[in-house]
């Protein structure tokens, strides 16, 4: 998979520039955008996106701006970034003034001939910049543009924005709205992979799907039953599994709960505009099932359920409700299951569906709600 990238401007865009002299030259002139740090944590622990910081720095190592006095900041910055999980893939500096129009210069590319040429989705990249150069950076690339901040360029720069609506992609004050623009192009879609001694698991979620499913866990009835939460919950939804089946069924159920839970938990994001709640009372033939479902933030299952066969296929009805303990755990969500019947079947197929329904209702997300629902402000 090619991989996509931000490149970063930095002085106005992830530090303040000093309106003076626009040279960050000294400890005490280093000072974060607002959010900038939360917001790139976020970025580099839900979105797979390479960081590349492209910065012009005029003049750098001549006598009006020495070595001595641009480095103790800038890795001061870079440590600051490092601590909080924000690593830069490289860092690209051009040292000339804009006079000489070195192509090595933004707009320029000729630093960046690297992922013009390798394996790299520019189409799917962002240049983040507080001037019209760094729009016109990402034109250059084949890249979409983020305008940050209030721009210092000179009205004639301003007005050249409007030349470049295809590019531009968004223009905002805030380091938080780049994060929900970022999260909206990504879609509520996760893969997650789990490798243990005892399971390989890999899982693909797509919230906004429509139903179709590719679940092979080595367990048919398992199989059957994701493929129940993936038609009903409107999800397009692989769980593939590799387990060790030759010992019994309990790693690759646990596991591939953990994983699908972990996917929903990745998938939902910070959960601002959806609906949180799902109920539903679903019949089959004898069986009935009640499910209640809150995204709480808060893993916790109660199950009542009166399953009397030891398997139904190769699945154990043990592993009904732990499936479903492992799954409210790392989907961080509270799970309420009663369900009743004759046929054991009936009853675990009853609850499956039960909580595709909740799903849908509860990851539902209403059109021009960014709010959280929560009082809390956190979920």
């Amino acid at each position: 998979m090619k991989k996509r990238i931000l490149f970063l401007d930095r002085d106005g865009t992830l530090i303040h520039e000093p309106p003076e002299d626009f040279q960050v030259d000294a400890l005490d002139k280093l000072a974060f955008l607002p959010a900038v740090i939360t917001s790139l944590h976020h970025i580099t622990q839900k979105l797979d996106y390479l960081l590349v910081m492209v910065t012009n720095q005029d003049g750098l190592g001549t006598d009006s701006f020495p070595e001595a006095d641009f480095w103790p900041p800038q890795n001061a910055m870079m440590k600051v970034f490092e601590q909080e999980d924000i690593n830069f893939h490289k860092v690209h500096i051009d040292r000339t003034f804009k006079a000489e129009g070195a192509p090595t210069r933004k707009p320029g590319t000729a630093l960046l001939t690297e992922y013009m040429q390798g394996d790299y989705d520019l189409e799917g990249s962002f240049v983040v910049g507080d001037r019209h150069s760094d729009i016109l950076l990402a034109k250059n690339l084949g890249a979409k543009g983020i305008l940050l901040g209030e721009s210092t360029d000179d009205q004639d720069q301003i007005n050249n924005l409007k030349e470049l609506e295809g590019t531009l992609a968004l223009e905002t004050t805030s380091w938080k709205e780049i994060v929900s623009f970022l999260l909206d192009q990504e879609g509520r879609k996760a893969h997650i992979q789990r490798t243990t001694k005892e399971t390989d698991i890999q899982v693909r979620l797509d919230l906004d799907g429509s139903g179709t499913y590719q679940n092979d866990t080595g367990i048919g009835f398992l199989d059957h039953m994701l493929d129940q939460l993936a038609r009903h919950g409107n999800l397009d939804l692989s769980v593939q599994v590799k387990g060790d089946l030759h010992i019994d069924e309990h790693h690759s159920i646990e596991d591939a709960a953990i994983a699908l839970g972990q996917a929903f938990s990745q998938a939902l994001g910070d959960k601002r505009g959806i609906t949180r709640y799902g109920s539903f009372l679903l019949p089959m033939d004898e069986a009935l099932a009640q499910v209640a479902l809150d995204f709480s933030g808060r893993g916790y299952l109660v199950f009542q359920a009166p399953l009397k066969r030891e398997k139904v296929g190769a699945f154990p009805t043990e592993m009904v409700e732990h499936f479903f303990q492992s799954f409210a755990e790392h989907a961080r969500c509270t799970l309420n299951i009663q369900a009743s019947g004759k046929n054991d079947h009936h009853i675990i197929e009853a609850i499956f569906k039960g909580v595709a329904q909740c799903i849908k209702q509860a990851k539902h997300k209403m059109e021009g709600n960014t709010g959280l629902p929560s009082t809390k402000g956190l979920l």
